[in-house]
């Protein structure tokens, strides 16, 4: 016994580490709170945007943007809280689209709370006690202040537009909020409740300026039509290919053909040729106009589908391809010896049109009469990029309110709204649970400060004002980011969708909780490279 070593027993591998209590949890909230702070600075109309570059000298791309969710998407963390909140963020951009910085700032702020409760040796479980409490009150407070005007479509269509305005305002396109709300409502609107965006298309074209944009109905392809092949068809009965159109070559790697006379290889082209001619006439006995393929199609084939009148298009990418498909009703085709059982698909008119420096094919008079296309125009790539994203955030949120039609007030008028009501339940609530409680509705109130900090103004003013404001119980109030002072949001028509607001309120609530539930951090060894065995 006596020669019994005291040094303490390794459990886990050599290099692995372990963080335990009061370490791990801090660890936790340090990366979630850097998360939190980094990204707080883009949240509301007057946020700033980020320049995110590369490190790869091969794409020396850079993005410009405000959009939260592309932020923590490109910037690789390595903190696992940290992910946590990356991963909330990306949830919310695909579930509802917009929302992606306020769900990540308000899981920040419950954990700046949270951070402060545990030093006051209150219990985590505690806390996430208090915080479930305050998230139902706050949910069933969002549901009562709700408004639906699901079955009268002029009021309606004015609250879409407001969410677009609202959605718009904080992103690039806020100086021409008008005409993108308008662009983007009429596109959702073709989609008659439908929520998948496939049936619009949006095409960059650099050149002009963001206010030449526009929404084309109908379809455009980023193609031209074959040399000599017809510009213009009307009444199109279009195949849709996916199937190689290049010699047919002999296509095994590495493989030789040898022959004893030029003659030979002369017939072997021969050979090729008849072969490409034969599979053209399979084609054309589809009875077709217009012959969109997947893949690339080479001058021989191409002069047989002009010597028919047909107008064949090459490489057409595969969204496209499948974009077309579902817009003009056909079907992607790989054989063709059956033109009986193949569903064409149809247009009244293909023609080409140009817009900038560009040309495209424009089918107009597709059977999916939602289908469209908004063109956008803008000064530089990262410009248009932008607008994209941002466009595309305005679609997902307006697509989902078509869905579920309930609409609450912005400007900070629904987070104060819910900090009231959790305030309220704090003072009835005996028992620790009450201070976790009210240290929900203090983060809920960071929101609107946040908001007002990014425009300059004095939050602390602002916010007493609006507590104030809805203690009278005037719960459209918000903070006017226009004039700097609190104003009627019904008023001033600052609306966003409830899923929207509820998606920020139960993602951030539960990120926070799990990040709570936090007490060890185990960080696995490194995998050894096993040298190379000599043969």
């Amino acid at each position: 016994m006596a020669g019994m070593a005291l040094n303490p027993i390794q459990i886990l591998k050599q290099q692995a580490e372990e963080e335990r209590g009061e370490t791990a949890r801090l660890s936790s909230f340090v990366g979630a709170i850097a998360i939190g702070d980094l990204i707080k600075s883009t949240l509301g109309p007057k946020g700033m945007d980020k320049i995110l570059q590369s490190s790869n000298p091969a794409h020396e791309n850079i993005q410009v943007t405000n959009d939260g969710a592309t932020i923590l998407k490109s910037i690789g963390v390595d903190n696992p809280a940290a992910k946590v909140l990356v991963e909330i963020s990306k949830v919310q951009d695909d579930e509802v689209g917009d929302g992606t910085t306020s769900v990540t700032v308000l899981a920040c702020e419950l954990l700046k709370e949270a951070e402060k409760l545990v030093s006051q040796k209150i219990h985590p479980q505690t806390i996430v006690a208090g915080f479930r409490r305050a998230t139902d009150v706050a949910r069933a407070a969002l549901q009562d202040a709700s408004i639906d005007h699901g079955n009268e479509p002029d009021k309606f269509r004015e609250d879409l537009m407001n969410i677009a305005r609202t959605t718009l305002g904080s992103k690039i396109l806020t100086q021409y909020k008008e005409h993108f709300s308008k662009l983007s409502v009429d596109a959702v609107l073709r989609l008659k409740g439908s929520t998948s965006l496939d049936a619009i298309k949006i095409i960059k074209i650099p050149g002009g300026g963001l206010v030449d944009s526009y929404l084309d109905e109908g379809f455009l392809l980023q193609k031209k039509p074959g040399v000599n092949q017809p510009k213009r068809i009307e009444n199109a009965r279009i195949l849709i290919g996916n199937t190689s159109m290049d010699a047919d070559k002999i296509k095994v790697f590495g493989s030789r053909v040898r022959v004893d006379s030029v003659a030979k290889v002369a017939e072997l082209e021969l050979a090729e040729k008849e072969k490409m001619k034969e599979k053209v006439g399979r084609i054309l006995k589809h009875n077709i106009n217009v012959f969109i393929n997947r893949q690339l199609i080479y001058n021989y084939p191409e002069q047989l589908f002009a010597d028919a009148g047909v107008m064949a298009i090459e490489h057409a990418d595969f969204e496209g391809v499948e974009r077309l498909a579902l817009v003009t009703g056909g079907e992607i085709v790989s054989t063709f010896g059956n033109p009986e059982l193949v569903k064409l698909g149809r247009c009244d008119l293909i023609e080409e049109v140009m817009i900038g420096e560009e040309k495209l094919l424009h089918f107009s008079g597709v059977p999916l009469g939602e289908a469209c296309t908004v063109i956008l125009r803008g000064a530089t790539q990262q410009i248009l990029d932008e607008a994209e994203r941002s466009l595309h955030d305005a679609l997902c949120v307006l697509s989902q309110t078509v869905k579920e039609t309930k609409t609450i007030f912005g400007g900070g008028s629904s987070e104060m709204l819910m900090a009231h009501v959790v305030s309220q339940l704090a003072q009835k609530t005996p028992g620790k649970e009450a201070i976790a409680i009210e240290a929900f509705g203090r983060a809920l109130t960071q929101l609107p400060t946040i908001i007002a900090d990014n425009a300059g103004y004095d939050s602390s003013q602002l916010v007493s004002e609006l507590r104030a404001a809805h203690a009278e119980g005037k719960i459209t109030y918000g903070i006017d980011m226009e004039t700097g002072e609190i104003g009627d949001m019904q008023q001033l028509g600052i609306t966003e969708s409830l899923k929207v607001k509820r998606a920020v309120l139960l993602s951030a609530s539960e990120a926070a909780e799990m990040i709570l539930r936090v007490d060890d951090v185990i960080k696995a060894a490194p995998r050894q490279r096993q040298p190379d065995h000599p043969h």
